[in-house]
């Protein structure tokens, strides 16, 4: 194996059973220290004195061992620098630092609570069910085997917000009655990341899923190639498939290309009932990872599944963060001009409301949870301190620094380079999208998942979460937490007991779409992409 500087710090470690070591060093050991020299059945070992010390040798080395991994601090195993690794994977080794009269007093304490947080919602009896209706189903026929109408789409932003946009060409592409071509991924300016669909998503899988919802090509045919599409870059927000007939169909019947940019929330949340079971079933059943990202990310969601439940937090911190959301990191004071330089150079950035104070925001529940608050909160909630938790996300404003008061409380907190050898994830090191991709697999299967501040990706993974299998999902209900968390002066048994009774409501049982008016279906798929047989 080659040696690599990056692996420096990287050391393996044996685990031995700890049955085994205590076998040899109390039994065997024992044996031949107190066997008596004349002569006994065991007469291979008395004639053989050579053979003897040597046993005796090895079983002191042994009973070293298991002394020194008993004493050995919490780490995560990886890849020797000068020698190849025993496991196939890392893993995760979480040593007890307690007595054992503390640890047993502590856990009588807490195993209500630790028990309590790992708690799944029981869903309500709500199941996916995509029955699309009679018309859907007639109207499938026609538009599947259309030759004249294609539809061009090219996505920007990040591979949440791109995946969004996907789901929403699938559905207009519907509505026009026309072929979809397979999305353009634009090069991310930001990042710098040029994947296209085919390299985040599994292409023939996307086809297969909705061949008879919408046909889907690789590239416009011959006979199109040299059509110049009718181009449209101002759709306005929230269209309803009424205005993207009226406005697109007669152009498209015409010209037999459409070319449309920048989707982001320009198709309505409100639709048919059958359109928003096709929105689930882009969302949830056709946008499949290709197989390299899910091999890995499955890899992820075992080694953090190595010693039990774990917590996927996604920590939007990082400094476009702050700056678009007119938000403080509440670090230092260096760090607060320095947003607060940047948002001033960079005013377009600022997202709505831009004649609230910070302190308002923060107030309004607008600003995304500092590393402190996502800890005093994990804390009342009942997270078990041995948690391991995986960050997923971009590096934090201030990096490790700015973890510090998560990392104290809970000390077992990973990322996807904690978790892989050098070799596993240097092909997707340069790819900002891959890279979520892996983030996205590893919360989504997580068995508890909390984002600090929604976006896309929250978004998307309560809905999916909701939609496998109703995995628990905590919405830090910012707006009536925030002000105990102001007051100092609060018990910290009164603020635990206020933070559960605020989210008691809201810890992963399903909300149904129908309470409120514009909310996006992938997020709230209930009730038209999942049913209750009870009712």
């Amino acid at each position: 194996m080659a040696k690599s500087k990056n692996n420096a710090k990287k050391v393996s470690y044996i685990s031995v059973p700890s049955e085994v070591i205590n076998s040899l060093s109390s039994s065997s050991l024992q044996t031949l220290l107190l066997s008596p020299k004349k002569p006994s059945r065991n007469r291979f070992c008395y004639r053989s004195p050579k053979l003897w010390f040597f046993a005796l040798f090895l079983f002191g080395i042994l009973g070293m061992m298991k002394l020194w991994l008993d004493l050995e601090p919490s780490c995560l195993t990886t890849q020797s620098q000068t020698q190849g690794n025993l496991f196939s994977k890392p893993q995760l080794v979480f040593p007890s630092n307690k007595s054992k009269s503390e640890g047993a007093f502590q856990s009588k304490l807490q195993v209500s609570d630790e028990n309590e947080f790992w708690k799944q919602p029981d869903g309500l009896g709500y199941k996916p069910c995509l029955g699309f209706s009679r018309d859907y189903r007639r109207g499938s026929e026609t538009i599947v085997k259309d030759r004249r109408k294609y539809l061009l789409v090219v996505v920007s932003g990040g591979m949440n917000q791109q995946r969004n946009q996907i789901v929403d060409a699938v559905v207009i592409a519907r509505i026009l009655g026309a072929a979809l071509v397979v999305p353009i991924l634009q090069v991310n300016v930001i990042w710098g990341d040029e994947s296209e669909f085919g390299d985040i998503f599994d292409l023939e899988h996307f086809k297969k899923v909705l061949a008879k919802d919408v046909r889907i090509v690789s590239s416009l045919p011959s006979t199109h190639i040299m059509t110049r599409p009718v181009e449209e870059k101002r759709t306005p927000l929230h269209v309803s498939p009424q205005w993207i007939r009226a406005r697109y169909l007669k152009r498209l019947n015409r010209e037999g290309v459409l070319l449309l940019r920048g989707l982001d929330s320009r198709l309505s949340k409100d639709l048919p009932s059958d359109l928003q079971k096709l929105r689930c079933k882009v969302a949830f059943d056709a946008l499949k990872f290709v197989p390299p990202i899910l091999e890995l990310g499955n890899k992820l969601v075992e080694r953090m599944h190595s010693n039990g439940p774990y917590l996927a937090l996604h920590l939007r911190m990082e400094k476009d963060v702050w700056v678009r959301t007119g938000c403080l990191p509440g670090l230092t004071s260096q760090y607060d001009e320095m947003i607060d330089i940047e948002r001033k150079r960079r005013p377009e950035l600022l997202t709505g409301r831009s004649n609230m104070t910070y302190h308002e925001r923060k107030l309004a529940g607008l600003c995304p949870l500092n590393a402190l608050e996502v800890t005093r909160l994990l804390k009342a909630l009942g997270a078990p301190r041995d948690a391991p938790i995986y960050l997923a996300g971009g590096q934090p404003l201030g990096g490790k620094e700015a973890l510090l008061p998560l990392r104290r409380e809970f000390p077992h907190l990973y990322n996807k380079e904690d978790l892989t050898f050098p070799t596993e994830l240097e092909p997707f090191t340069k790819r900002a999208s891959l890279m979520a991709a892996i983030d996205y697999i590893v919360s989504e299967k997580s068995d508890v998942f909390m984002a600090s501040h929604g976006g896309n990706m929250g978004h998307a993974i309560q809905g999916h979460r909701a939609y496998a299998g109703h995995k628990k999902f905590i919405t830090p209900n910012k707006r009536h937490m925030l002000p105990y968390f102001l007051n100092s002066s609060l018990p910290e048994a009164e603020f635990n007991m206020i933070i559960k009774d605020l989210h008691r409501d809201s810890l992963g049982q399903p909300e149904l779409r129908t309470t409120k008016d514009g909310r996006d279906v992938t997020k709230y798929p209930i009730p038209e992409c999942m049913c209750n047989s009870s009712f």
